[in-house]
């Protein structure tokens, strides 16, 4: 019987998943408050607007994160804009499904900021960069998160 790797086991216990919220796709990350370093995982599609709870359940069970970061957008002045509710929302319900704390943070730009890396930085192809590009925002606002703490 393989014993886990005690180095490993020890990140994974400081792991955080960091979610990219959208109606249609949810990008995911994984960061270490340890290392403050986090790396893409994978982009979620939602099923008629509803999130993939079962794909987000199984990453939680993989990962064992002690926190969630998920990223909210507003307007410029603070107030919410249109998907903002549904945000709120998806927060709510994953603090409620899987009792972890649920760490907001503004996401301001980071889509745009990952289409700008891919396309512009890494030329990635327009179909491409739509299966990653939430992802890399995921990523975005988890190390946002990691760098604040």
């Amino acid at each position: 019987m393989l014993r886990p790797d005690p180095i490993l086991a020890a990140l994974n216990s400081q792991s955080y998943l960091g979610f990219d919220f959208g109606n249609k796709k949810i990008g995911t990350a994984v960061g270490q408050l340890e290392t403050k370093t986090a790396s893409p995982l994978e982009t979620i599609r939602s099923l008629k607007q509803v999130p993939n709870w079962e794909k987000i359940g199984q990453l939680i069970a993989e990962w064992q994160p002690i926190g969630l970061v998920v990223g909210v957008s507003r307007q410029a002045d603070g107030s919410d804009n249109i998907i903002t509710p549904r945000m709120l929302k998806f927060c709510r319900q994953l603090n409620g499904r899987y009792n972890l704390p649920v760490f907001q943070i503004d996401e301001a730009l980071t889509t745009f900021e990952a289409k700008q890396m891919l396309y512009d930085d890494l030329h990635v192809s327009a179909s491409k960069l739509w299966e990653v590009q939430d992802q890399l925002a995921a990523q975005l606002i988890l190390q946002s998160w990691l760098n604040q703490q």
